[in-house]
């Protein structure tokens, strides 16, 4: 199974969505040749047209929980998978708060763009879903959302851990240990811990436990990326002898026998797809 990502966005939290300082635009999964976009916020779209990418190709969509961040560009995800609402098409998949809405969070779907979907389906913490054909197990997490959860995606070349935002606690640590790659929500610097989220402090604690083969920050706020993200992922990698980076946006990420890393071309001039109407 081939399995690679494209981190459309890097960034997360209120002040790097509103400004836009770093994409916050998810993740694109290719696995198999099957495209997966997991949390696709705002930026996504663009990012998108940057690497040339048909969101004809897209065939499911997860989102985590329902903060702006992580879904405000999904119903567009759901339009380009349909082809513009003229085929049903594609699979969905969303916590509580994103499909039904609940404790006056959402739903973040209209009823349309549910309808139009080949498939909804709402998935708690313990659920495995079959993601044509990739198992991705939902783990819990701490957060303001309280329906928000972490992802397993199981490759043949070793588990990859989506943590998602959360609180720091062992116990939700310990759901992702074994994995290979663990993809970590570091919103904060060193001494700079905010409620319902990780800071470089959890992280290290967090990569300490799990003992990945790899730990890749993002969802960064506006604090850590002015201190510099890369140092705090340079501070985690040195007290733990586990590699660890920064994210970027349009960075790629390639799970095979390495673990190899590079930055997708990006293009700034207009482009339209052949599927296009």
């Amino acid at each position: 199974m081939s399995f690679r990502i494209t981190f459309l966005g890097t960034g997360g939290g209120r002040f790097t969505t509103m400004y836009q300082i770093r994409s916050t635009g998810g993740m694109l999964i290719e696995h198999d040749g099957r495209f997966l976009h997991v949390d696709p916020g705002p930026g996504a779209l663009t990012q998108m047209q940057r690497i040339r990418y048909d969101l004809s190709r897209t065939e499911s969509l997860i989102i985590s929980h329902c903060h702006p961040d992580h879904y405000s560009d999904a119903e567009s995800v759901i339009e380009g998978m349909t082809g513009g609402g003229r085929f049903r098409r594609g699979s969905v998949y969303g916590s509580r708060t994103v499909i039904k809405g609940d404790g006056g969070l959402g739903p973040c779907l209209s009823s349309y763009h549910q309808r139009i979907a080949g498939s909804v389906a709402e998935f708690e913490p313990g659920d495995t879903l079959d993601v044509d054909g990739l198992e991705v197990d939902v783990c819990r997490a701490i957060h303001s959302d309280p329906t928000n959860v972490g992802f397993r995606f199981h490759t043949d070349k070793g588990i990859v851990s989506y943590v998602s935002d959360t609180e720091y606690t062992d116990d939700i640590a310990d759901q992702y240990i074994g994995s290979r790659v663990l993809i970590l929500p570091v919103t904060t610097p060193r001494g700079n811990r905010i409620k319902y989220h990780l800071c470089t402090d959890d992280a290290l604690t967090f990569v300490e436990r799990v003992r990945p083969g790899l730990a890749v920050f993002i969802h960064l706020g506006v604090v850590i990326l002015r201190r510099g993200p890369e140092s705090e992922a340079g501070y985690v990698e040195g007290l733990t002898g586990v590699r660890t980076i920064a994210g970027r946006d349009l960075m790629v990420l390639d799970v095979g026998e390495e673990l190899s890393v590079y930055q997708e071309t990006a293009h700034d001039d207009p482009w339209i797809p052949e599927s296009s109407p």
